[in-house]
C-alpha cells in the first residue's frame, strides 16, 4: 500500500473522540437523573444521533478531511448519478430492513426464542397498561394493521434524525476507512458504530441489559446492520439509500413486540440481537453471491482527480495520506 492509500489516522481517531465524547455529553442528563425514565429521554435521544454528523463536520472543516472542493462527493450527499442506481437503491433501502427484520422474527420463532400470538394478547396488554385509567380500550386488530400499514411512511420520518448518524459513519467514516479494503472498512465502520450507542445501551436501552454483555450486542448487531447499510453506500457512492435504510430498520425494528406472546428477550430475538444477526448474515450471503460486493463505483471524485494525478502526480483520492 502506498502513501496515496494509506488511511488518515489522525482525522479518522479525532471524528471518533468527537463522536462517542459529543454522545456521553447528550446523554449525561440521563446518567444524572432517572436512565431512560427521564422526562427529556426521547428527546436526547435523537439530539445523540446528530452527534456523528456533528463530528464529521468538525474533522471535514477543521481538519480538512476531505479536501475542499471534494466535500459532497466524498460525504455521498452529490450528485445522485447515475440517478437510476440511485432510485433503485432507495426503494431497497426503504424496503428491505423490514423484509430481513421478519426474517429475523422467523428464526426467532423457528429456534425457539420467541413464540407468535396473533390473538396479540401482549399488545392489548401494553396498550392497557398506557391507557389512562377508563379510557375506551381500542380493537387490537385495528392497532395491528395501522402499526404495520404506518412502517413505511415511519420509515421516511425516521430518515431525518437518521441522517445525522449516517453522515457520520457511511458518510465520513465509511469512505475514511476505504484503503483499508472493502470487508475491513465495513467490520470496523459497524463496530464503531455499535460501540458508539454505548451511554444508553448501559442505561438498558434496546436490550434491557446495564452491562457490557449489551454493549457486546449491540456491537454484533451492528456490525451486521453496518454491512448492509455500507453496501448501499458502496454501490450507489451516495448516503442517501443508507440514510433511508437506518430509518427504515428503526421504524420496523418492534415488529416482533406486536406479534410476540409476552415480553421477549431481544438479545435473543430482537433485530440487532442473535436472530437479527443471523438474518443480517442471509441478506449478506445472497449479496456475496450475486456478486454486488464486486461492484462499487468509486466514492468522491476519484475518477476526475486520478486524471488530474497522473498529469500533476497530486494524489488521486480526496482523503488520503500525504
Amino acid at each position: 500500500m502506498n502513501a496515496a492509500q494509506r488511511v488518515r489516522w489522525t482525522p479518522v481517531l479525532a471524528f471518533v473522540l468527537l463522536a462517542c465524547g459529543l454522545a456521553w455529553l447528550v446523554a449525561l442528563p440521563l446518567w444524572l437523573g432517572d436512565g431512560l425514565a427521564e422526562p427529556l429521554a426521547p428527546v436526547l435521544l435523537v439530539v445523540m444521533m446528530l452527534t456523528p454528523a456533528v463530528a464529521a463536520l468538525i474533522v471535514t472543516f477543521a481538519l480538512g478531511a476531505p479536501a475542499r472542493g471534494a466535500r459532497l462527493w466524498f460525504l455521498g450527499l452529490w450528485p445522485l448519478r447515475p440517478a437510476k442506481r440511485v432510485v433503485w437503491l432507495l426503494l431497497i433501502g426503504w424496503l428491505g430492513p423490514p423484509i430481513v427484520v421478519a426474517l429475523g422474527i422467523l428464526i426467532a420463532v423457528a429456534v425457539g426464542f420467541v413464540q407468535l400470538d396473533f390473538t396479540f394478547a401482549g399488545l392489548s396488554a401494553q396498550i392497557e397498561q398506557a391507557l389512562p385509567a377508563g379510557a375506551p380500550m381500542p380493537p387490537v386488530g385495528l392497532v395491528v394493521i395501522s402499526q404495520l400499514a404506518f412502517v413505511p411512511i415511519a420509515a421516511i420520518i425516521n430518515s431525518v434524525p437518521a441522517l445525522g448518524e449516517e453522515l457520520g459513519w457511511r458518510g465520513w467514516l465509511m469512505p475514511a476507512l476505504r484503503p483499508l479494503g472493502t470487508w475491513p472498512a465495513l467490520a470496523l465502520s459497524g463496530a464503531i458504530w455499535g460501540l458508539w450507542h454505548s451511554p444508553v445501551i448501559l442505561l438498558g436501552y434496546n436490550f434491557g441489559r446495564t452491562d457490557l454483555s449489551g454493549v457486546l450486542f449491540m456491537t454484533v448487531g451492528c456490525v451486521g446492520w453496518g454491512v448492509l447499510l455500507g453496501w448501499l453506500r458502496l454501490r450507489s457512492a451516495s448516503i442517501w439509500p443508507a440514510v433511508v435504510a437506518h430509518g427504515s430498520l428503526n421504524a420496523s425494528a418492534g415488529l416482533i413486540l406486536i406479534v410476540a406472546a409476552g415480553r421477549p428477550d431481544l438479545a435473543l430475538a430482537g433485530p440487532l440481537g442473535v436472530a437479527g444477526w443471523v438474518a443480517a448474515a442471509v441478506a449478506i450471503a445472497v449479496l456475496l453471491a450475486t456478486g454486488q460486493f464486486r461492484r462499487q463505483p468509486e466514492l468522491g471524485d476519484a475518477p476526475a482527480r486520478a486524471k488530474h494525478a497522473v498529469e500533476t502526480a497530486a494524489p488521486a483520492s480526496p482523503f488520503v495520506a500525504p
